[in-house]
């Protein structure tokens, strides 16, 4: 075994005794962010959304699960910008997530009401939040690499301009692709030995260990412990999500884990099954299972209405997901840029 070239990340983190905090001369109150804040904060989500052009709106539970998880501690992880009416108008989000073993990450989320704009309210959340994802990341004694993550929306280009004179590159861009349900689907025919399952809760966890071994290769992934796996199930539609069993071992050969997103429908114009997840272990790969999962989901959602099938995938992937998207009638719609600082 040969020794790393990298120094522990603790050494290498830079962090600060305490995250800066924003100016007094902002016009806000500042503080952590609490589970009742949850309607509030989803309008300011929602405003956000719209002005930067995203494709999507939070809804509450989602804005809800933000707070859920041991590994988050909102009293340090998070910060609220309020007007004088307690109005939110701003707020970061830190989040470092356990499992991660070979980059360790720390992912920067906030944002700035519309209205408030222009005031250098954003860059002092950035600092803040750039700050405490140092102060996570060194925690790390691993010789590993680290990385301070945020995903905007490639048209938020205001955000952009600030994420660049931050110190912030753009690294890796996701499409978002849909697929016409109206179009006739291609038969894809099941493979020789495999069976396709309804997903059930006593396949949970055979279906989070293929997870970690399918992805493994991914360029961005790192395994989730049974916790996470269990997050952020709030619009999780298991009447569209499949599990392939091996018929032989009945081991877990490949998913697809779908999310039924109905506050979305409208911002988009159609209604849609998204596909969460979806991933083949190494073993059962080139034999058609990628794309027979994907058609049992369009099945499905055609078969409840849906107008589209949609999904997000990394441009640069190298499994070759892009091209097999594309082979199935999916086109690219919105494009969303993970920026960040290498460390």
């Amino acid at each position: 075994m040969t020794d790393s070239p990298l120094s522990p990340l603790v050494d290498r983190a830079d962090a600060p005794a305490e995250p800066p905090r924003p100016p007094d001369d902002l016009g806000l109150t500042w503080r952590p962010l609490r589970r009742t804040d949850a309607q509030a904060l989803t309008r300011l989500f929602n405003a956000i959304e719209e002005a930067d052009g995203a494709p999507y709106r939070t809804a509450v539970p989602e804005t809800e699960e933000r707070f859920d998880g041991d590994w988050h501690d909102p009293a340090t992880d998070t910060l609220g910008g309020f007007d004088a009416d307690g109005v939110p108008r701003a707020y970061a989000q830190v989040t470092a997530l356990p499992g991660d073993v070979r980059t360790i990450r720390a992912f920067l989320d906030g944002g700035v009401d519309p209205q408030w704009r222009g005031r250098g309210v954003g860059r002092a959340v950035l600092a803040w939040s750039e700050g405490r994802g140092r102060q996570l990341l060194a925690r790390s004694t691993a010789p590993v690499p680290g990385r301070l993550a945020v995903h905007v929306q490639d048209s938020a280009t205001a955000t952009a301009r600030l994420l660049n004179a931050a110190g912030f590159r753009a690294i890796r861009y996701y499409d978002d692709m849909r697929r016409s349900l109206a179009e006739p689907l291609p038969v894809v025919e099941t493979p020789a030995g495999i069976r396709l399952a309804p997903w059930t809760a006593d396949l949970e966890e055979q279906v989070r260990l293929a997870h970690n071994e399918a992805f493994a290769d991914h360029w961005g992934s790192e395994p989730r412990n049974a916790e996470q796996w269990a997050q952020h199930r709030s619009m999780f539609a298991p009447s569209w999500s499949t599990v392939a069993l091996d018929e032989a071992t009945g081991e877990v050969a490949g998913y697809l884990m779908s999310g039924r997103y109905e506050q979305d429908w409208a911002v988009n114009g159609f209604s849609f099954g998204y596909v969460e997840l979806l991933g083949v272990r190494p073993a059962w790969r080139r034999r058609g299972l990628a794309p027979r999962l994907l058609v049992a989901a369009m099945e499905a959602y055609r078969a409840d209405g849906m107008e589209y099938a949609t999904l997000g995938v990394d441009s640069a992937n190298q499994s070759g997901a892009h091209g097999l998207y594309e082979r199935l009638g999916f086109e690219a719609a919105h494009r969303e840029v993970m920026y960040s600082i290498e460390l």
